[in-house]
């Protein structure tokens, strides 16, 4: 069977399309606009409080860090910082440049990394928490300097500070409160953001002072004007109806017909992301939770026809992944994997054994394409499990599984494009809120993994992680992604591996 979903919208959205092809409206070139469409809102655009991959893109424009990785070769650039040095194993010195402005036109200095730090580190409302864990603190030099203190060796910490750790202005912060300084967040990126309406529309504008030595480089494009969708079919509609240049995160068959409109291209790439489904093998949704037993656990896994859910809804590339994490990520062994082929038969001959031959209900939360997941729900049909879906837009889906209340969740993780395990594992397996597992054994495994300079204990430790994960099956690895994009032929775009769509590097043609 092929699993595809067509809609009314979408198909009623391309044929109003095609009728007016011949006086097809242009791209926004004439008013340097990119006119950007995603589906789902942004919970707040203070980075560090929420998880979602729309909210780090917009961080990644509207602020900096001290170091910038470079999307081809991965290498770490000075960016707010000029220089830095060990100082030793667990310390770091940076000198930072001092001809840096915030959009507010306040100096940016030392005190405000030390802030920025030190403050995540005693929030416990940021979102996740195992980004920075490694980090002990930050103390000032002099205005222009300052230094890090790890709690422990970590190989990865320049990967974090490039990715997930942007600096707050520390004096308008304070003055608005988190609250206030929420509204309307600035930072000193490349972009600033000029106006926010509910979680659904942002509008940012080109920062004319920007600094010219950041390796960013200051946009082309003068606005960027973001609207967020809740389906699918509206994203596609909005597309078809000439009110967006760009988008990403279509499924395949939108993906298809959208990129056979006029003046339109169609681009599928690579993409450091898993899909998931986490199954609750410790009981926080109930102790009498069938998914407490490894036979129910095992059985679901055998269930899932993973390699045709990557090939017909993924495409582009996307395969079944064996190991939780993505392969190219350091300590990601697939070869530690127990892997699960796709067996019907044995599923429900496993289920019988745990005590349930008629199978049993659940709910099954999730948040990615509908078209995904009722696939997984019909997977599970086949060998008696009657998952009810409960469809929810990322951040409520996010929300409830931190609560302990989804018994299959099914999501996606990109890492935040971290080419490290230590960005994936210690989040899902170290009792944090989005731990379902709650394995002392494996949470020690996972920690000392991410403790370690010795590049070979660290696989050791991570190998063994993989291997206990997958033989207790506590986390089903289901695909790779590869993303999909869609940009009108104006748009000089160009997609990096790394999942992080860059628009200060776009320009019109």
């Amino acid at each position: 069977m092929r699993w595809t979903r067509r809609t009314v919208a979408t198909g009623l959205a391309l044929a109003a399309a095609r009728m007016l092809a011949p006086q097809a409206a242009q791209a926004q070139k004439p008013a340097d606009t990119l006119r950007i469409a995603w589906i789902g809102g942004v919970t707040t655009l203070d980075p560090y409080y929420n998880q979602q991959r729309v909210g780090l893109v917009i961080a990644h424009h509207a602020f900096d860090g001290l170091v910038h990785r470079d999307p081809v070769t991965f290498a770490i650039k000075p960016l707010l910082a000029s220089a830095w040095r060990a100082v030793d194993d667990t310390t770091f010195e940076f000198d930072l440049r001092q001809n840096v402005t915030f959009h507010d036109g306040s100096r940016f200095s030392a005190d405000d990394v030390v802030y920025t730090f030190n403050t995540i580190l005693t929030d416990p409302a940021v979102s996740v928490p195992s980004n920075y864990h490694w980090l002990s603190g930050a103390e000032k030099i002099d205005d222009y300097k300052i230094r890090l203190r790890l709690k422990r060796i970590f190989p990865a910490a320049l990967e974090y500070l490039a990715m997930v750790m942007p600096i707050w202005p520390k004096a308008r912060r304070t003055a608005l409160g988190e609250a206030g300084y929420a509204k309307l967040p600035i930072g000193c990126g490349p972009y600033r953001i000029t106006s926010i309406t509910g979680q659904n529309e942002i509008e940012l504008a080109r920062f004319g002072d920007y600094y010219p030595e950041s390796p960013k480089a200051r946009p082309s494009i003068a606005r960027l004007s973001i609207r967020a969708y809740d389906t699918p079919e509206a994203l596609s509609a909005a597309i078809a109806q000439d009110r967006a240049d760009w988008s990403w995160g279509i499924g395949l068959d939108e993906f298809t017909r959208l990129s056979q409109l006029p003046g339109w291209i169609g681009v599928q790439a690579e993409s450091m992301r898993v899909g998931y489904l986490s199954l609750d093998a410790a009981g926080r949704t109930g102790a009498d939770n069938p998914l407490t037993k490894l036979k129910t656990r095992q059985a679901i896994f055998h269930a899932i026809d993973r390699g045709k859910i990557a090939k017909e809804l993924i495409a582009g590339g996307a395969r079944v992944a064996d190991a939780p994490c993505y392969p190219t990520q350091f300590g990601c062994d697939a070869n530690a994997a127990v892997r699960y082929t796709y067996d019907p038969a044995l599923a429900r001959t496993l289920l019988a054994e745990a005590g349930y031959p008629n199978g049993f209900e659940t709910d099954l939360v999730s948040y990615v394409l509908p078209s995904i997941t009722t696939a997984v729900q019909t997977y599970l049909k086949a060998v008696g499990i009657s998952a009810t879906i409960q469809q929810l837009p990322t951040s409520a889906a996010i929300a409830r599984s931190r609560e302990g209340r989804s018994p299959l969740d099914m999501g996606s993780w990109g890492s935040y494009s971290i080419n490290d395990v230590t960005a994936i594992l210690p989040y899902f397996f170290t009792f944090t809120d989005a731990d379902y597992v709650r394995d002392a054994e494996l949470k020690s495994l996972v920690e000392q993994g991410g403790a370690n300079t010795d590049v070979d204990a660290r696989r050791k430790f991570y190998r063994a992680a993989v291997k206990l994960i997958t033989e207790k099956a506590y986390w089903l690895p289901l695909h790779t992604y590869s993303t999909t994009y869609v940009y009108r032929r104006e748009l000089a775009f160009k997609s990096f591996p790394d999942e992080l769509p860059r628009f200060y590097l776009a320009s019109w043609k």
